[in-house]
C-alpha cells in the first residue's frame, strides 16, 4: 500500500509542478520516447541476466506491492514453533523427530504451524540443520559454521534481483539520451518545415531524457532498494532461527534456546520476553504431549 501512495505522490507532484507552470500535460505523451526507453531496458535485462534472476525481479517487484510477510506475527508464530519442536525433542529425544524431518509434508507437527510450514526456504533450512546435527559427532560450531555459510549464499542469491534491477536504473538515464538523441536526428530533418512541428519535435526529444531520467530515479531506483530491505528483511529472519537451532545444539533449556531467538529478531518487530513466554506457555500446554500427561 505504501509504495503505492509513493507512486501517487511522485506523479501527483511531478505533474502538480507542471501544471502550476502552465505547462501541457498532452505534450508529456510521447509513446515513442516511451516505447526506445522501455523497450531498450527491458532488452537489457535479458541480455545480462539468466532466468532464473529474472523470475527473482519479478517477484520482488510484486513483494514490493505485497508488503513484507516477515512481520511481528510470523515471528511470533516461529518462536511458537521453535518450543513446539525443543521441547518435543527434550521430553522425547531428536531421533523421535527424524521422520518429521525426512518428511515435513507428513509430519503433524509442522503442519500445526502453517506459517512456518508455508516458507519452504526456511523449512528445508531448518530440517537440513537438525537433519545433520541427528547423524551425531559434530560439533555445534561447525554446525554454525554450515549454516553461515548456507545463509551467506541464501543471501547473495535474494540480491541478485535487486543488483540487476539496479542495473537497469543506472541505465535508463542514458537510454532517454539515447531517445533525445534520435529526436534531435528527426528534428534536424524537419529543419525547412514549420516553427510548429520543428517545436514539437524538439519537446519530444527533450521528454525522453526527462522520462528516463524519472524513471530510473522515480520508479526502479526505490524498486531495487525496497527489493534489498526485503532480502535483508528476509536475512534477519534466517539468523533468528540459526540462534535458536544453535543453542539448542548447545545443550540450552528450550526456553533459553527461545530467547536467543528472540534477541536476534530485529527491534521493531521483536516480541517482549513476556509475550513469547505467554504464547509458549500456551503452545506447550496444547501439544499432544501435554494432553496425553493430562
Amino acid at each position: 500500500m505504501i509504495p503505492i501512495i509513493g507512486i501517487v505522490v511522485v506523479l501527483g507532484c511531478i505533474a502538480g509542478g507542471y501544471l502550476m507552470e502552465k505547462g501541457n500535460l498532452l505534450v508529456l505523451m510521447q509513446p515513442a520516447e516511451l516505447l526506445i526507453i522501455g523497450g531498450a531496458a527491458l532488452g537489457t535485462v535479458l541480455i545480462g541476466n539468466p532466468i532464473y534472476v529474472l523470475k527473482g525481479i519479478g517477484s520482488g517487484i510484486l513483494q514490493v506491492f505485497k508488503g513484507s510477510r516477515y512481520t511481528a506475527g510470523i515471528y511470533l508464530d516461529t518462536l511458537k514453533f521453535l518450543n513446539d519442536f525443543f521441547n518435543t525433542a527434550r521430553k522425547e529425544g531428536l531421533s523421535s523427530l527424524e521422520q518429521d524431518l525426512d518428511e515435513p509434508d507428513k509430519s503433524a507437527l509442522f503442519k500445526r504451524h502453517p506459517n512456518f510450514y508455508k516458507d519452504k526456504e526456511a523449512l528445508h533450512f531448518f530440517c537440513d540443520t537438525m537433519r545433520t546435527q541427528m547423524t551425531g559427532g559434530v560439533d555445534p560450531h561447525d554446525l554454525d559454521q554450515l549454516m553461515e555459510t548456507d545463509l551467506d549464499i541464501l543471501h547473495r542469491q535474494g540480491r541478485l534481483s535487486a543488483s540487476a534491477l539496479t542495473t537497469v536504473a543506472d541505465s535508463l538515464p542514458g537510454l532517454g539520451i539515447v531517445a533525445a538523441v534520435l529526436g534531435v536526428v528527426i528534428t534536424m530533418g524537419s529543419l525547412g518545415g514549420p516553427p510548429e512541428e520543428i517545436g514539437h519535435k524538439v519537446a519530444a526529444a527533450l521528454v525522453g531524457t526527462f522520462l528516463g531520467i524519472l524513471l530510473c530515479y522515480g520508479f526502479l531506483g526505490p524498486v531495487a532498494a525496497h527489493i534489498k530491505k526485503h532480502t535483508d528483511a528476509e536475512g534477519d529472519y534466517f539468523l533468528c532461527l540459526r540462534m535458536g537451532m544453535l543453542a539448542s545444539m548447545k545443550g540450552l533449556a528450550p526456553m533459553l534456546s527461545l530467547e536467543a531467538a528472540r534477541r536476534a529478531i530485529p527491534h521493531h518487530l521483536r516480541p517482549t520476553f513476556q509475550e513469547m513466554d505467554k504464547v509458549c506457555r500456551k503452545t506447550t500446554s496444547e501439544s499432544p504431549a501435554a494432553q496425553e500427561a493430562a
